[in-house]
């Protein structure tokens, strides 16, 4: 669903500026950005803001950077932010092939791909965010041993895809689970798409893929 121009955007994005990092992007000097030496995590896709909001108040200690493509949308995750008076997070207007040019190799720790677009056309496979081209460019980006990609999706298609995918790049998987509300996994942050799927009684898809 195309979400509606919202008013007053342009002095609405000003308000929350502090928030927002423009270009030249701060490659490879993301913790002078924070102030501090804390781990990165990045979410490809924010949306509203409400998972990287209420990750990062569980966790003060970690920074945050969360990309969205759509300035709509990244609206309200600003604002959400901004009044939630949360300083652990920084925003960037873009896609996720934008990605290399903003982040040098090795200087994330954790990617969050939440209810991506599952491009359900196979011409189209490419584009999907779990495809080998993007999981190349995520192992360029996350620090050796230790990076982390956690993938969410109501879509079962995408998620038997991106498993495949994870499969023939060799990647080691984690707690794995078909239907994540009805399973024991504890600490789960629901997004605004996440909560509108599970109150129709949706499957949610979830897995943790080992770099």
């Amino acid at each position: 669903m195309r979400m509606r121009k919202k008013k007053n955007r342009e002095s609405r994005i000003e308000r929350c500026d502090e928030l927002l990092i423009h270009e030249p992007f701060p490659k490879s000097k993301w913790n002078n950005v924070f102030n501090n030496q804390n781990p990165i995590y990045m979410e490809i896709g924010c949306g509203k803001g409400g998972f990287i909001t209420g990750l990062a108040l569980q966790n003060p200690d970690i920074n945050f950077i969360a990309i969205e493509k759509c300035v709509d949308v990244i609206i309200l995750a600003l604002e959400k932010t901004k009044n939630l008076g949360i300083n652990n997070i920084k925003f960037i207007l873009g896609d996720a092939t934008i990605l290399e040019d903003i982040i040098a190799p090795g200087e994330l720790c954790r990617i969050y791909i939440n209810f991506c677009d599952p491009w359900h056309k196979s011409k189209h496979a490419k584009r999907r965010l779990t495809h080998s081209n993007f999981l190349n460019m995520y192992r360029n980006l996350l620090e050796p041993v230790h990076g982390e990609l956690h993938f969410k999706t109501d879509n079962a298609q995408l998620f038997e895809f991106s498993l495949n995918e994870f499969s023939n790049d060799n990647l080691k998987l984690r707690n794995i689970t078909l239907d994540l509300h009805k399973s024991n996994f504890d600490g789960n942050i629901m997004t605004e798409y996440e909560t509108l799927f599970s109150q129709q009684g949706m499957p949610i898809y979830r897995c943790e893929v080992l770099f």
